[in-house]
């Protein structure tokens, strides 16, 4: 069974600094509870309950209520993660374009289901109603960064990647995939130097864009209004 270093001496001073910067940002203490809930995940890799005892106590907040949230939000794992969670998107779109085919492989490939961790503790697999990524169905997600267009082959090839401990770069965004905990120290409001790497918004999403400018469409009250700069490779 995993295991989490105890909330005391080094490990609780590091987490009360980080915690009172996360806090800082907000009017309200209590508004910091979910970039909270990301730090205490950063350091055990789920949601543990000495990590709810610490985002109550420095909040103000029961421990009810810090459950409350840290049950309603998928993002938030309340049992150990992989080191790396991979979502394929099985909405409508992804579906019909292949996404339960995906999953259907990887689940296979990797003997677990839907929110099971392979038995070396690498893969996380999880069933995704949206990636936000229809442009480029069907779409995988590691770590929340974009795989777009894939097949149950390439799926395969990129978790095989990742087992093996092979650097791994997504289609778009980050030059490669970091570990979950370091993902969640991100989600937490600590970032990592990496958000302008890579492509931002591809050809695919800038389509509807293109086709307007070359027609000479705009929208109602937006004709004098500086296009925005597309950010592609």
């Amino acid at each position: 069974m995993a295991s989490h270093e105890p909330y005391e001496g080094a490990k609780l001073a590091r987490l009360e600094v980080d915690a009172a910067q996360a806090m800082s940002r907000y009017p309200e203490p209590r508004s910091a509870l979910l970039p909270l809930l990301h730090l205490v995940q950063s350091e055990d890799g789920y949601i543990t309950p000495d990590g709810i005892g610490f985002c109550a106590r420095m909040l103000g907040l029961s421990t009810a209520e810090v459950s409350a949230v840290a049950t309603f939000y998928t993002q938030y794992k309340r049992h150990p993660n992989g080191d790396y969670t991979v979502g394929v998107c099985t909405n409508t779109l992804c579906a019909i374009m292949g996404g339960d085919e995906i999953f259907a492989e990887l689940s296979s490939h990797l003997g677990i289901g839907h929110d099971e961790t392979t038995a070396d503790g690498s893969i996380t697999l999880e069933r995704v109603e949206c990636n936000a990524a229809c442009d480029y169905a069907p779409v995988m997600m590691v770590n929340w960064e974009f795989f777009d267009n894939q097949t149950p082959q390439s799926a395969t090839a990129v978790v095989d990647a990742l087992r093996a401990g092979e650097q791994v770069a997504p289609t778009r965004g980050a030059a490669e995939v970091v570990d979950f905990k370091a993902m969640s120290r991100v989600l937490a409001g600590f970032p990592d130097g990496r958000a302008d790497e890579g492509v931002g918004a591809g050809p695919a999403t800038l389509a509807g864009r293109r086709i307007a400018r070359e027609r000479g469409w705009t929208a109602p009250g937006g004709a004098s209004a500086a296009p925005a700069p597309d950010k592609e490779a």
